[in-house]
């Protein structure tokens, strides 16, 4: 379905954030990992989530589910053997599923959505199990891909972190089970550390011990170790609530969104950050976050690599500052859904802004005044992209008719539910 994203003056209303998605992934992982009864509260809802929850399933878990909680009794380091795995277009729950399925005699992954998840690449991680003694068979890198495992066997594993941190969390979650211990050795650079920090946190919660280096470029893992059964309250989600928030700061705005922790180490709480670094009018105390936009902004600079998945709404914000905005170290963004950069980018010059690629950076000179949009988007079938186009579309002169907009659901199904109770002027077409 598309979506048609009119223009819209002033946005009011206030509502819960969504759960987080990484942290909801992370649960229901150590959860599944442990061998006895686990509990997870306000489990987030998505296309994303919804793939783990199924192939959990399918590697033995028991989920009971209702409006509050999950219950899940795990199935240890004895995943049931199955024979195909389908994780729909969710990358980080492959990834750290490949991990976990190096426990099993074989499972096949098998690709649902080529233009999509179905292009990313996996050699990273592919090098790392082969070093473990997995077997991996793979489209050079990509899906299909098949893990032999059975007995995976600790020690010295290198893994490069020059693309996804995603590949490392794996590991970390693999190794403390095998009978022998382990060293994870990262090379070249580390993208996204914070979400490693998080993993980390989980791993914490659930009872494992990890020694990791001040700069997580290593990690020594005792192998051996079992997941304690505990209960998890998930967080709400930074990465789908900065949309929000940047369609308040370019709008006239009264907007609080509640449940957003101020000590969270999801690193996307950095668009709260740099909204103020704009000038946009908020507070931020007590869980909640109050925007009172007024739809005057200024351009900022910001290092990207710790706010990934909100560094395309700090840029739709970034469309309408007064002044030229650079968003730089972001070239991760590259290997997501789609090119975050040059999909995103061209996109966005369709739709009349002003904007700039580099390897490594976007270049935003901003555009007070409002773009002239009315003009139809290709959003490459990316959450993130659709999220952060609908904010542009609110401020453009004409609207804008977003493609494939339902694909929103990989991660907020309620999107733009929640923006029309904001009083956005949006409507879904088939």
């Amino acid at each position: 379905m598309d979506v048609i994203v009119r223009p819209t003056p002033s946005l009011q209303g206030e509502f819960g954030a969504l759960s987080s998605k990484n942290y909801t992934t992370r649960y229901l992982l150590v959860a599944a990992l442990s061998e006895g009864v686990s509990t997870i509260y306000h489990p987030a809802h998505s296309e994303d989530s919804d793939a783990i929850r199924r192939c959990i399933a399918d590697l033995g878990a028991v989920l009971t589910e209702d409006d509050e909680k999950i219950v899940i009794q795990g199935f240890g380091r004895k995943p049931k053997d199955v024979k195909e795995l389908n994780v729909g277009n969710a990358g980080a729950v492959l990834r750290f599923l490949m991990a976990v399925s190096a426990l099993s005699p074989e499972v096949t992954f098998v690709n649902t959505y080529p233009d999509s998840l179905g292009k990313r690449p996996h050699d990273d991680l592919i090098v790392s199990l082969e070093q473990l003694g997995v077997k991996v068979e793979h489209n050079e890198g990509k899906l299909p891909i098949t893990i032999r495992g059975g007995k995976p066997v600790g020690g010295r594993i290198t893994v490069s972190g020059a693309v996804s941190s995603q590949f490392l969390s794996a590991l970390l979650f693999l190794t403390p089970l095998l009978e022998e211990d382990s060293e994870i050795i990262v090379l070249d650079d580390l993208k996204s550390k914070v979400v490693v920090g998080q993993t980390l946190e989980v791993l914490e919660q659930a009872g494992i011990v990890v020694h990791a280096a001040d700069d997580y470029m290593s990690f020594k893992v005792p192998g051996r170790q079992a997941y304690a059964a505990k209960t998890y309250t998930v967080q709400g989600d930074y990465p789908g609530s900065a949309a929000i928030l940047a369609a308040a700061a370019v709008t006239k705005s009264d907007i609080k969104v509640h449940r957003l922790v101020e000590q969270s180490k999801q690193g996307e709480r950095a668009i709260v950050d740099v909204l103020r670094m704009m000038e946009v009018p908020l507070t931020h105390k007590e869980g909640t976050v109050h925007v009172q936009g007024n739809g005057v902004l200024k351009a900022v600079e910001f290092d990207g690599d710790a706010a990934t998945d909100a560094v395309l709404a700090m840029v739709a914000a970034a469309v309408f500052a007064e002044g030229t905005s650079r968003f730089y170290n972001v070239e991760n963004l590259r290997y997501k859904e789609c090119d975050r950069i040059t999909d995103y980018l061209a996109e966005l010059t369709r739709a009349g802004a002003n904007v700039e690629e580099r390897r490594d950076e976007i270049i935003v000179h901003g555009m007070p005044e409002g773009v002239e949009g009315g003009v139809t988007i290709n959003a490459h079938y990316d959450h993130r992209v659709i999220m952060a186009l609908s904010v542009v579309g609110l401020r453009a002169r004409k609207p804008l008719l977003i493609k494939d907009a339902h694909h929103v659901a990989k991660s907020y199904p309620q999107y733009f539910d929640h923006l029309r109770a904001l009083g956005a002027n949006v409507e879904w077409v088939q």
